[in-house]
This record gives C-alpha cells, sequence and structure tokens, in this order.
C-alpha cells in the first residue's frame, strides 16, 4: 500500500486524479490518462511544469525514477489535431486580441474585443453556439463606468486618474446601490465580466446548469429505487437570491398595445393571456443591461373565467414565431391579467398583490419557469450552449393608486431547474408559498432548502417544504415611452385573434371592411398591423403562407419608426410588412 500514489493531472476541462503506484512506468500512466479524459493515445502531452517543460514520453521509466510523487500535480495539452484552438489552454502569456475567439452573427464574423474585462475563458466556450445579437454586442462593448474628475476630491491633472475618477467596472455594487431608484440585481454582461475578471482572466470559470436528476450510466449499483451513490446523486440545493438578471427593462412601445389588450377584460371581465413579440435592445440606464421592448402581443386560444386562465392547443403558433421572425421579431415574454374591479364609475381596480400577500403565485412561478425553459438563452460560456432565459413575465394588475399597473419579473435560473425537473409544486390554500417534492420510486428529489432569519434574528437553514416563492422571484421595470414609438403605425384597429366571444371575429368580411379605409398614398400604413398580418397568412380560404415562405417580405421590421407618409402600394398578391425606406 505505500507504493500506491495518487496523480493529480490540470487540463483545460479541469483537473483529474490519476491512482497509480511508484513502480508504474510512464506509459501505463499516459494510458490510464487518455482513458480518463476520453483521448487516443497521441492526442496530448503531459509535463511537469505548466510552461511545458519537462514532459512525460511513453517510455518503460517508473515514475519513481521520473521523480513523481504522491500528490504532484501534471498539466495536460491536448495537441492541435485533437482539439479546437479554443480548448488549448492558455500558459505563461496573457490573452491577446489574436487568441480571442470570435461570436458569428448572421451577416459577419466579428472578433472580441481585445480588453480583458470582456475575456470569454476558451476552456468553456462552446464555439458552436450562435448567440443572440444583442449578446454578441454587448461582448464588444468596453462596459466601464467612466467618472468626471472631483473638483474637491481630485488633485491632479486632466490626464490623469486616481480613486475618485477611475472608471469602475460595470459589476460595482456601490455604483449600483447609489443610483435612483436602486438597482438590486446587475446585468447578465455585468456578472460575466466578474465572472471572467481577475488574473486568471477567468480561464476556468464555467456557467453550470443545475441538474436535479440522478446522473445516467452508473453501473455500480442497481437503478433508483433500489439503490443510488455519490457519483451519480444530484447535489442538495440552497436556494439565493440571484444577484443578476438577463433582462434590465421591460418597455412597451406605446399604450394602445395595451390598451388593446385590456379591451378584453374591461368587456367581459374574465382575465387574458397574450405572448409578447418584440425585440431585445441595450438598455443604458444600467451598465451592459439589456431591454426587452414590446411591438405586439398575440393572444392564443384560451378558456378564460374572472378567476382562472387555461391555454388550448394553438395550431398556429408555429405559423405565428415564423411570421414574427420575417418581421425582425421574436417572443420575448407573456403576459396575463389578474384585475378585480373596485369602482366602476370611476374604474378603479383592487390592490391585491403586494408584500402582505404575493407579487406571483408559485402556480404562475413554475409556469414562468416553464415558458423560460422553452426559451432558454444561448450562451457560449455554458457546456450545455444554453444558460437561464431572457423571457420575461409581465403581470396587468391593480397598484396602490388602485390603477392598473404593470409589474415585470423573471423567475431565478434555480427555479428553472426545478421546474424542469419536475420538483417544484404549488400549495393550494396559499398562493405565495410552494412546495418541494419528496423523493418517491419513480423519482428522487434532491433536498431543498432556504435560509431564513428566525424570532432571534438568527440565520436559520429550513427544508423547502413549504417554499416561499420570493426566493425565486427576480422583478423587471417595466415602463412606456415618453414618446410613443410605432413599429405597427395603422392608425385603424384590426380585430385581434381568438375574440370570438366578444364578437370580433377575423373573416374576409372584416378584411374588407378594414381595407376600405385605406387610400393609395396610405396603403403601407394601414396594412401595418401586427394581427392583420397573421391572419393574412394564417387564413383557411386564401392564405399568403406560400408567397412569404418563398420569398422575403417586400419590406422588413428593422425597429421602432413613425408612421411613414408618402410611398407606393406593393404589390397585392406579395406579403405585406412594413420597415422605414
Amino acid at each position: 500500500m505505500a507504493d500506491v500514489i495518487v496523480v493529480r493531472v490540470q487540463s483545460p476541462d479541469g483537473m483529474k486524479k490519476i491512482a497509480s503506484t511508484k513502480r508504474e512506468t510512464a506509459a501505463a500512466l499516459l494510458k490510464k490518462v487518455a482513458k480518463e479524459f476520453g483521448f487516443n493515445t497521441n492526442g496530448f502531452s503531459i509535463y511537469l511544469n505548466r510552461n511545458k517543460t519537462g514532459e512525460i514520453l511513453s517510455q518503460n521509466k517508473t515514475l519513481s525514477l521520473l521523480k513523481i510523487k504522491h500528490g504532484d500535480m501534471l498539466y495536460l495539452f491536448p495537441s492541435a489535431s485533437s482539439s479546437s484552438s479554443g480548448e488549448v489552454m492558455d500558459t505563461a502569456t496573457p490573452h491577446s486580441s489574436s487568441s480571442q475567439p470570435s461570436v458569428s452573427s448572421s451577416s459577419s464574423s466579428s472578433s472580441f474585443s481585445s480588453s480583458s474585462s470582456s475575456m470569454i475563458p476558451r476552456s468553456f466556450s462552446a464555439p458552436q453556439v450562435q448567440e443572440d445579437e444583442i449578446d454578441q454586442y454587448l461582448t464588444k462593448q468596453d462596459g466601464k463606468i467612466y467618472r468626471n474628475k472631483d473638483p474637491q476630491l481630485c488633485h491632479h491633472g486632466s490626464l490623469g486618474k486616481c480613486v475618485h475618477c477611475v472608471p469602475l467596472e460595470p459589476f460595482d455594487e456601490d455604483y449600483l446601490n447609489h443610483l435612483d431608484p436602486p438597482v438590486k440585481h446587475m446585468s447578465f454582461h455585468a456578472y460575466l465580466r466578474k465572472l471572467t475578471g481577475g488574473a486568471d482572466k477567468g480561464k476556468f470559470a464555467a456557467l453550470e446548469n443545475i441538474s436535479c436528476k440522478i446522473k445516467s450510466g452508473c453501473e455500480g449499483h442497481l437503478p433508483w429505487p433500489e439503490g443510488i451513490c455519490t457519483k451519480c446523486q444530484p447535489s442538495a440545493i440552497t436556494l439565493n437570491r440571484q444577484k443578476y438578471r438577463h433582462v434590465d427593462n421591460i418597455m412597451f412601445e406605446n399604450h394602445t398595445i395595451a390598451d388593446r389588450f385590456l379591451d378584453f377584460w374591461r368587456k367581459t371581465g374574465s382575465q387574458r393571456m397574450g405572448y409578447l413579440y418584440g425585440r431585445y435592445t441595450e438598455h443604458k440606464d444600467i451598465p451592459l443591461g439589456i431591454r426587452a421592448e414590446v411591438a405586439a402581443i398575440y393572444e392564443p386560444p384560451q378558456n378564460a373565467t374572472q378567476n382562472s386562465l387555461e391555454l388550448v392547443d394553438d395550431p398556429k403558433a408555429a405559423a405565428v414565431d415564423e411570421i414574427a421572425a420575417k418581421l425582425g421579431l421574436c417572443k420575448v415574454g407573456w403576459i396575463f391579467t389578474d384585475l378585480l374591479s373596485e369602482d366602476t364609475r370611476i374604474g378603479t381596480v383592487r390592490f391585491t398583490r403586494n408584500h402582505d400577500s404575493h407579487y406571483l403565485s408559485a402556480e404562475e412561478c413554475i409556469t414562468a419557469g416553464y415558458f423560460q425553459n422553452l426559451h432558454s438563452n444561448p450562451c457560449r460560456l455554458s457546456r450545455d450552449g444554453h444558460f437561464g432565459s431572457k423571457f420575461v413575465t409581465v403581470v396587468a394588475t391593480g397598484g396602490p393608486d388602485n390603477q392598473v399597473h404593470f409589474e415585470g419579473y423573471q423567475v431565478s435560473n434555480q427555479c428553472m431547474a426545478l421546474v424542469r425537473d419536475e420538483c417544484l409544486l404549488p400549495c393550494r390554500d396559499a398562493p405565495e408559498l410552494g412546495f418541494a417534492k419528496e423523493s418517491c420510486s419513480e423519482q428522487y428529489v434532491p433536498d431543498v432548502f432556504f435560509k431564513d432569519k428566525d424570532k432571534f434574528g438568527n440565520d436559520v437553514t429550513f427544508l423547502a417544504r413549504p417554499l416561499p416563492v420570493e426566493y425565486l422571484i427576480i422583478d423587471i421595470t417595466t415602463t412606456f415611452p415618453k414618446d410613443p414609438q410605432y413599429t405597427f403605425c395603422s392608425t385603424q384597429r384590426f380585430p385581434i385573434e381568438n375574440r370570438d366571444i366578444l364578437g370580433e371575429t377575423q373573416d374576409f368580411h372584416t378584411l374588407a371592411t378594414y381595407l376600405s379605409q385605406c387610400t393609395s398614398t396610405a396603403f403601407l400604413d394601414i396594412v401595418s398591423d401586427f394581427h392583420l398580418l397573421l391572419f393574412l397568412v394564417t387564413n383557411e380560404v386564401m392564405p399568403l403562407r406560400a408567397p412569404w415562405a418563398g420569398s422575403p417580405p417586400a419590406l422588413r421590421v428593422t425597429g421602432p419608426r413613425a408612421a411613414p407618409r408618402s410611398r407606393p402600394p406593393p404589390r397585392p398578391c406579395g406579403p405585406a410588412s412594413t420597415a422605414p425606406s
């Protein structure tokens, strides 16, 4: 037993321990390393030193002769033929712009900024992942918070810098806390800068998606429920309030979008749900922030009452996403109402969601987690190619002034994992509480904990049965611009889909009535309506689906704008869309 040693091997993908003996040959050790890391025998090299000196060759010398002792660290470097350049471990020299990976956009390939704060750790990057355009843009930004020279505290020249005026990092908590209003969550890209900063440039930092499932392929015991071991057992989860958020602001382009959505509740008293379509842009009020701009709301088929909502299968869901993509839009979130009228004479509503009740119920958190898992965020820093989600939740509910307010939320990545692996349940009589499932013969559920203070003010760990959902919620500011913006600039109102209960139907008679209001100079304006375009493409009598799929729209929506005033009408057989000329 005295001859048994354990050698540590450091690679770009992390460190592993190899059991060996002092009398074992170097060739036998290299075979063990190749098997452990999944290489062939010629696909890597091992060195005694990090600077690639003292290479261990495949020979018959024993480890004792090579002076390799128990606990020694060896360094593995993949050869160029077995790994991509993005997986080679950096050694003694710092990263340079020539060694950085690049991100491919839809039109061109652009390199990352040479700033060390925007460095992506190459050992964990996934070059094949196509990130969103806003992520590619923010990755190349400097992100630092520049400050002017303080006339009282700065005593240096105009070209100098001191602690009072040196640029701050985008994740500086003191700066975020002193904003008006204070920012509780740093942006996701600021979090990435914090993660990949420091002396090692985040070389071995990675974003790991939480898994609550038993790892497959463990052959040392019978499958669950007959057996489980520490290798395949998922770790226990301690819920923490997430310090960052993937979206920092939600903005409706104009009040008309929200008013038309609320009309259903005003006329029926029943709640309503819809999908938000828009785009992600830079939110300049927060360093490296992201804003979800809402250009339209699509209302899917649903069964609604005063107290409940039930979604039904939507045969047009894929077509709607395709049409939105042709218009330069994507699904950025979902919205639902929770409104109870208080005084119909003055139009007030009840203030029901507050710190004494709840902001999001457990069932709504589970639904939000389900949607966020469906729309995961592509990320190069994750081994899985995705991490978190930009999909937002908006609630139209009563505010403290008894008027309708729009509140934005997301659920944390921990909540997404619990929902994805079916570990979280709502409580029947307490909407503000969730419940972590217990393990059964069909499913193993790891223990879920949260920390709270007892009556003496001490931090105490509790089992999440039940669980306050406030640990899962991230609030997002929801706004309307001072100057309204219009992606769809039609001043007429084509009926919204799936509102037959109101007598608002989409048919060719309604289409003829709607189009009769236009003139030759205003044709593009009047067809600039999201719901009209959906009807033209998805109707069953004469759909424009074939020409839409076969050729791009005549004009593409590129951003909010004012309505064009003079333009010749397009060909009536082609699909209609809007964009600045």
